[in-house]
């Protein structure tokens, strides 16, 4: 495809995930069909897009023409039946993305790509039982959808190169960032990176080598300022790989290296400190704070998007 402004993009589930990736599609030109089988969702679906369009400064008139857009449907018949691509973007349940597809591959046009949106499963297991697997891959969008440019775009060994083609193709005429992951392994490429970090996160906290508030402050307040524009192997090259390898010879062996979970933090689940939700987790949090920071990230998300883009 070289042109593909005017696409049928399907998506299956109309809640956090599915309302920015149908704002997303929409903005950029496209029919967008969507389905929930919650009823407050579809209820709900124009206004979050709505508030969503308002927050990044799209002004009236073209929220309308956006939203004249998105239609709301209760099946995934009606929604996929017509559709280019289709974004699956229900809870990280396995089974349930299973039984999505088997569904949506029955009523979807043999042409249309397949695409599972999901954190950290594996596509294959998702896939594995349709018929037409050359068409279905992996697409990682980041919350929130509408802010977060990366899309992570997951080949599965039976993705034909056509397939890939056009989702990235969709993607990045669409304003968002694809890359491609060429082996679809668990957690893909920025959800590794990220809980590898954590995991040397709660291993300081439980090592008593500093608190939680500690490690947050000294990731905000040094390399996590310079991240959007200097990736890790920037600054490696930057740096020099020489210094690079001298200081992995002086670190790496004392970086926590366990297989599984944190004892720690399976602790503070079974303790019941879930974090925001629960008052606390790896510090206390009252509905002030937790608030306070909830409204933080999409504004200031959305000001970096603006500084990025002059």
């Amino acid at each position: 495809m070289t042109n593909q402004s005017n696409s049928i993009v399907g998506v299956i589930g109309a809640g956090l995930m599915g309302h920015g990736i149908a704002l997303v599609m929409a903005r950029a030109g496209h029919q967008v069909e969507i389905c929930d089988p919650v009823s407050e969702s579809r209820n709900t679906l124009h206004h979050r897009v709505t508030d969503s369009l308002l927050s990044i400064g799209v002004d009236g008139s073209e929220i309308t023409h956006i939203i004249s857009r998105v239609s709301v449907h209760p099946d995934i018949k009606t929604t996929v039946g017509n559709a280019d691509f289709v974004f699956e973007a229900a809870p990280e349940k396995l089974a349930l993305k299973q039984q999505l597809f088997a569904e949506i591959e029955q009523y979807a046009p043999a042409d249309c790509i397949l695409a599972s949106n999901t954190s950290v499963i594996q596509i294959s297991l998702i896939m594995e039982d349709l018929k037409t697997k050359h068409r279905a891959l992996g697409t990682h969008w980041w919350n929130p959808p509408h802010l977060i440019p990366l899309v992570e775009v997951i080949r599965t060994k039976w993705t034909d190169d056509a397939a890939i083609e056009a989702m990235t193709e969709l993607l990045d005429e669409a304003g968002k960032t694809p890359v491609t992951v060429e082996k679809d392994v668990p957690g893909f490429i920025g959800n590794r990176l990220q809980h590898a970090l954590w995991r040397e996160a709660i291993s300081l906290v439980e090592n008593g080598i500093c608190d939680a508030q500690a490690v947050d402050t000294v990731i905000k307040a040094s390399f996590g300022r310079r991240l959007a524009v200097l990736g890790p192997l920037e600054n490696a090259d930057l740096v020099g790989t020489d210094l690079t390898l001298d200081i992995h010879e002086n670190v790496l062996f004392d970086l926590e290296s366990r297989k599984g979970p944190s004892p720690y933090l399976q602790q503070l689940v079974k303790d019941g400190r879930l974090g925001m939700k629960s008052g606390e987790g790896f510090r206390p949090w009252t509905d002030e704070e937790a608030n306070q920071l909830r409204g933080k990230i999409p504004t200031y998300l959305a000001e970096v998007s603006q500084l990025l883009n002059k």
